[in-house]
């Protein structure tokens, strides 16, 4: 291949790109990026390569999740406690179910772009172009507001430092202490119908805890108890590219705007700028794959990510819908095979599964949901392969934008609390409803 650097990608056509009014201001801004702190290490980075690596051989299991968008005004702390919660609680579930080790992995901490399917937005005859996240531009339907601000990319950069903050500290300390299970709840849990089972599984876990606590002779509170990484959508190229170095003591080039960034669907291009950037960062990958890409194209894509089979370097998320999983999967999963690379496999039940109401509402429903991943494990185990992770877009709040569940969230309902300004979130409950059926799922799995 050609020669990589962290501007080789502007040779490429690059899909899902603002148009900036002032090129001059974009190159200003990141150059000021480029000289600030970065967000991640490089050894965190590591960390969860191996840890990839270990969960493609069976030996962990991926946990990643967040908002399908985070927005500025959302940086605080009760919101990014809840989703810490909710991920926490699932990985202990997880982790009894399937004795596996779980990766933790927060859609957060700049997840602030979001690709689109039309440049522009027309209303009562005025277009304007489409909102693309608040690493762009605005949601308010103004001309200045719907602008690319180059600007924008700073208070991410920003937002996403104060997030890693307030998530490190929480992690490092009492906040993570299995033993404080009581503590994780949020308020509203108890009125669940999974409440009971939920504390079943909190019984066992307090019980292992305390058999731990006394064969070592130390509190579980006193140890390291987890590792938490960041991920994004590695969407918008002049935001990554100006956090993208060298370290000293390390080869080659680091992406340390998060620790694992995926490539999306419609930017995954073997001839495009996405994958010429990412195809020269140290970084975990993660690409998402759906119906639209042919196994050629794949094979394509693994040889051009992971030329060397570094296991850990790459992670292929597939979503394609309850209904169509059954036949696009296997092929997918064979031409993977035959390039003789490792690769993570992990599903992404929630895009596939994306429906409109009559009233023009985005939603999901939660049973299709659960039905891809059921499926999923079957597939993969049937061509000889392991599911080993799911790609989700949760929140901690109790909102109704999914509808189904133990609780059954209809239609009616989600007028209620919908609160997402692009895609639908498993709300609290839901998720620990989905965490149960994966580690009952995984239980008769090691059983049979």
């Amino acid at each position: 291949m050609a020669e990589w650097s962290p501007t080789s990608w502007k040779s490429k056509p690059a899909g899902q790109q603002p148009l900036y009014p002032r090129e001059d201001e974009v190159a200003r801004v990141v150059d000021e990026i480029s000289k600030l702190p970065p967000l991640v290490t490089s050894w965190e980075i590591h960390a969860l390569r191996t840890q990839l690596a270990e969960a493609a051989r069976g030996e962990r299991f991926l946990l990643q999740g967040g908002d399908c968008a985070e927005r500025y005004d959302h940086c605080d702390s009760g919101t990014i406690a809840n989703k810490l919660k909710i991920l926490l609680q699932m990985s202990l579930v997880l982790a009894l179910g399937g004795q596996r080790r779980v990766i933790r992995v927060g859609r957060f901490a700049g997840q602030y772009a979001k690709p689109r399917s039309d440049d522009l937005e027309t209303r009562n005859g005025v277009t304007l172009p489409s909102y693309r996240g608040d690493l762009i531009n605005c949601p308010e339907f103004t001309a200045t507001a719907r602008t690319p601000d180059p600007q924008l990319m700073l208070r991410g950069y920003e937002r996403a430092a104060l997030t890693l903050n307030f998530i490190r500290a929480l992690v490092s300390r009492g906040f993570v202490d299995p033993a404080r299970l009581d503590y994780w709840n949020l308020d509203w849990v108890k009125d669940s119908p999974m409440a009971e089972e939920y504390r079943r599984v909190a019984r066992q876990i307090g019980e292992s805890i305390r058999f731990m606590e006394s064969l070592m002779g130390v509190h579980p509170g006193e140890l390291q108890w987890i590792d938490f990484f960041t991920s994004h959508e590695g969407l918008h190229l002049p935001y990554e590219q100006a956090q993208t170095r060298r370290v000293p003591r390390q080869e080659g080039w680091y992406d340390l705007s998060t620790h694992f960034p995926w490539i999306g669907m419609r930017t995954a291009d073997p001839r495009g700028a996405h994958l010429e950037f990412f195809r020269g960062v140290r970084n975990p990958i993660g690409v998402k794959i759906g119906p639209g890409i042919q196994a050629g194209t794949l094979k394509e894509i693994v040889e051009m990510l992971n030329p060397d089979d570094e296991p850990g370097r790459l992670t292929l998320i597939h979503r394609f819908g309850a209904d169509s999983i059954g036949r696009f999967l296997p092929p997918l999963i064979q031409a993977a095979q035959s390039t003789g690379r490792t690769v993570l496999w992990c599903c992404d039940p929630m895009h596939g599964n994306t429906r409109t109401t009559a009233d023009g509402i985005k939603t999901r429903n939660f049973e299709e949901i659960l039905g891809e991943i059921d499926q999923a494990f079957d597939i993969h185990a049937a061509c000889g392969n392991r599911l080993g992770g799911i790609h989700i877009e949760v929140t901690g709040e109790d909102v109704t934008e999914c509808i189904g569940g133990a609780r059954g969230v209809r239609e009616a309902d989600l007028k209620r609390a919908y609160e997402s300004g692009l895609d639908p979130r498993l709300n609290y409950e839901q998720a620990l409803e989905m965490a149960l059926f994966i580690s009952r799922k995984m239980s008769r799995g090691k059983a049979a």
